[in-house]
């Protein structure tokens, strides 16, 4: 079993994109610039901004966060970004998800200039990647591939089961596995919850990508001998033995599955760290204006 340390990986790519910044500042005369939009005081979301804060600050990105109230309209919303779309100085923008109900996420999604879209949530993005033209990925998605990819998991031929049909991670995920291109060319099978015979596709799977939304739902018989396991799902489950009074779960039963893979990823410490390495890779390409001139 080989355990694949995401927090390693993201900080090798850290240090590389620092290294990058620093020519970049010196060539343009000024530092890529990331913005963020948080809406509410939703703890998970303010932890999240956080980090990408932190992870800005350590490769030498600018970053700059708009904290809007939980009871803003969505005129107000949209006029801020309109503000963010005409700034020159910055290159990438997101919009902390969730947003409050009030709010319509497709109309304020649309509403992103898609050449700062380093979310890679905008239609215009989301088209050009399912037709294969240059594009800003979406960042788990792109994290799972740079975990492969740097864990020499092999992909080529392989059977990948993607468990999970979210716009966000499991239907970009399914559709950049299956690609012509190098650490890609699996043959995807994406499931959900409507799916039949649900466990037996799963045990199919060489690589299985568990993105259900359902904490430890993947136990040992979901998975076959010698497969790789990539747990995107994080949650807190209550644990009276730890300060905070909860731990951190996957979508996968860490304990039970871990013994069967040749590769798998824990939760924490896996695919979370490299969603925000994709973002900042997103945000380099938007600086130098690799996918719109």
């Amino acid at each position: 079993m080989n355990i694949i340390d995401g927090k390693l990986i993201a900080n090798q790519i850290k240090a590389e994109l620092a290294a990058e910044v620093q020519q970049l500042r010196s060539q343009a005369g000024r530092t890529p610039h990331l913005a963020a939009i948080l809406v509410g005081n939703d703890p998970a979301s303010e932890t999240y901004v956080a980090n990408k804060e932190k992870s800005c600050a350590e490769i030498g990105i600018c970053s700059s966060v708009y904290k809007l109230p939980e009871n803003i309209s969505e005129s107000e919303l949209i006029k801020t970004i309109e503000f963010i779309n005409q700034d020159d100085e910055i290159d990438g923008l997101i919009v902390q998800l969730p947003l409050p109900k009030q709010i319509d996420v497709n109309k304020v999604i649309a509403t992103i200039d898609p050449r700062k879209d380093v979310d890679g949530f905008h239609p215009v993005n989301v088209g050009k990647m399912v037709l294969g033209q240059a594009s800003y990925l979406p960042a788990t998605p792109m994290g799972i591939q740079l975990l492969l990819e740097r864990s020499n998991v092999e992909t080529v031929g392989k059977h990948c089961v993607v468990l999970g049909r979210s716009n966000i991670v499991g239907t970009p995920a399914a559709i950049l596995l299956s690609r012509n291109q190098a650490h890609a060319n699996c043959t995807v099978t994406l499931c959900h919850s409507k799916t039949a015979n649900l466990k037996e596709i799963c045990r199919q799977a060489d690589i299985l990508v568990a993105a259900i939304g359902q904490c430890e739902m993947i136990t040992a018989d979901y998975v076959k001998d010698g497969a790789t396991v990539i747990d995107v799902g994080i949650h807190r489950v209550p644990d009276a033995t730890k300060k905070s009074g909860f731990r951190l779960a996957g979508d996968v039963k860490y304990d039970e599955v871990a013994p069967k893979c040749e590769f798998v990823t824990p939760v924490p410490g896996g695919v979370g760290p490299m969603t925000i390495v994709g973002l900042l890779i997103n945000t380099l390409k938007a600086f130098k204006k690799e996918i719109y001139q």
